[in-house]
């Protein structure tokens, strides 16, 4: 996609702003594909008035061309910065709309977290009425979506409390699946020979792990969740997955954690026995993840289960008497619909697990299924929407209320991922780790640590430096960082005066 610009407005900004309508398209080098491509062409211009900002853009697609123009008026709440990105949103919405036919449901809202624009006015002293209005005039949100932005905004607030800087969590990779989704890039490693790394892994990973708990009690903090993720981490055997919970029970009192989960994700590597096992060793929540309960869906995905199997996890979690079950559903998976779909989530709420999750497709780059089907993007959705209106619907229906929300670039119909939960059962990880509420220490292959500092701070902004792990198993198992990673954490503690 080529995008061009006069104006000072973030490139990036106007980028994601062209892959709600093109979902797909590449930039950079591939701006510069041959002229018989059809590729789309984006123009924005903008200029200062004396009340606000005007922008003008020109949305050209082979033939095919529309323009608009939209002014934002400054106000004391926003600044410069803000007026003209409400300016070349608007534009930039009307134009592609028009060209394409589409209205985006969550307007010229592009983060990862819509909620966040919410909980800022909410901050400021707004209700949650005044909220919702500004989400739909001023980002152009539609209605039934400010709702729910400004919902789960309201619900991060009373989860979370009143937090504290000595606060942190753990997160421990276990980059290892059965086999590979066809939509999935995630870093997880499947063949026999990679598969066969996973005893000396387990050795390194424990490494880290002590290194990580003794840099905590070191800075001072108190570790609030532990969450185990992958990959699937069940794919450990049960002998495997009890040394890993036993040596982590010796490393921090997990009867103290608010929370401490398993990702136990595919109903393939579930046994009770496993379950048991977390469960002795103190794990409160596990994920059974079947994404739809269609086997025709499942086989067209590369899931190595069927919807029988997923019953049998889940049986196997409620035995176990962990506190909290969560279930992962998949709308818009290739091959799926609408009776489909909801005929997954009529059952999955039959089964009344504490914790739901409806994610919405989203196709990586690196993914599989794109070498057999390169328009598998779709920017309006099809029935996607609807099969999200029905599982937000029937979820409250029976007693479910949303409270942790994200996006992700290239997602069928620009739809968003909800947690919904019974009171008390929401993942407390999933919303420290999203909203950036305190710092994450990570240990494994492909774990990004996430160093957070608000302290001292307004308008909900905060200093964050990201540590990175090797990226492969094969390289983290051949380099050690661990000094650089302790001496990169305690320098970010004490130049900010947080211990």
């Amino acid at each position: 996609m080529k995008v061009i610009l006069e104006s000072p407005i973030n490139k990036y900004y106007v980028q994601t702003l062209g892959m709600i309508f093109f979902p797909g398209e590449h930039f950079g080098k591939d701006e510069e594909q041959d002229d018989s491509t059809e590729i789309p062409s984006l123009y924005v211009k903008s200029t200062q008035e004396e009340n606000g900002i005007r922008a003008y853009a020109k949305v050209t697609l082979g033939e095919k061309t529309k323009d608009a123009e939209y002014f934002a008026e400054f106000t004391e709440s926003r600044t410069e910065e803000r007026t003209l990105k409400l300016a070349v949103g608007g534009a930039v919405l009307a134009a592609a709309g028009a060209l394409m036919g589409y209205r985006p449901a969550w307007g010229m809202l592009i983060g990862v977290r819509p909620s966040k624009v919410a909980s800022e006015m909410l901050d400021k002293g707004m209700s949650k009425t005044r909220v919702k209005k500004h989400l739909n005039s001023d980002y152009l949100v539609i209605p039934k979506k400010a709702a729910l932005a400004t919902d789960i905004a309201v619900a991060e607030k009373r989860i979370v409390g009143a937090s504290s800087h000595k606060d942190c969590s753990v997160y421990i990779s276990i980059p290892f699946c059965p086999s590979r989704c066809t939509y999935c890039s995630f870093v997880s490693y499947t063949s026999k020979r990679l598969l066969d790394l996973i005893p000396q892994y387990l050795e390194r990973l424990k490494f880290d792990i002590r290194s990580n708990f003794e840099l905590i009690k070191q800075l001072g903090l108190r570790v609030r969740t532990v969450y185990i993720g992958g990959g699937t981490p069940t794919i450990l055997d049960e002998g495997q997955l009890r040394d890993l919970l036993s040596f982590i029970s010796k490393q921090t009192d997990v009867s103290l954690l608010d929370e401490y989960t398993l990702e136990a994700g595919r109903p393939d590597t579930i046994t009770e026995e496993k379950f048991r096992i977390a469960k002795q060793y103190g794990v409160t929540r596990v994920s059974v993840n079947p994404q739809s309960l269609s086997d025709d869906v499942l086989k067209g995905i590369g899931r190595k289960h069927t919807a029988e199997d997923f019953y049998n996890a889940f049986e196997a979690a409620v035995k176990s008497d962990i506190k909290t079950i969560n279930v992962d559903l998949i709308a818009g998976l290739p091959g799926d619909n609408f009776r489909r779909f909801s005929n997954t989530v009529d059952n999955i709420i039959a089964l009344a697990p504490q914790n739901i999750t409806v994610h919405t497709f989203c196709v990586k780059k690196a993914a599989d299924i794109l070498r057999s089907n390169a328009q598998i993007y779709s920017a309006s959705g099809g029935d996607v929407g609807k099969c999200i209106d029905y599982s937000q619907i029937k979820t409250r229906q029976a007693g479910y209320m949303p409270y942790y929300m994200y996006r992700q670039k290239n997602t069928v119909g620009n739809y968003e991922n909800v947690g919904f939960s019974v009171d008390g059962h929401e993942g407390l990880y999933n919303i420290y780790m999203m909203e950036e509420i305190h710092s994450i220490f990570a240990a494994g292959a492909g774990a990004v640590t996430k160093l957070v500092d608000r302290t001292g701070v307004t308008d909900n902004k905060r200093t964050i430096e990201r540590l990175f792990n090797q990226k492969y198993p094969y390289e983290y198992l051949e380099e050690d960082r661990s000094t650089a990673f302790r001496d990169a954490a305690i320098k970010f503690y004490t130049d900010r005066k947080m211990l």
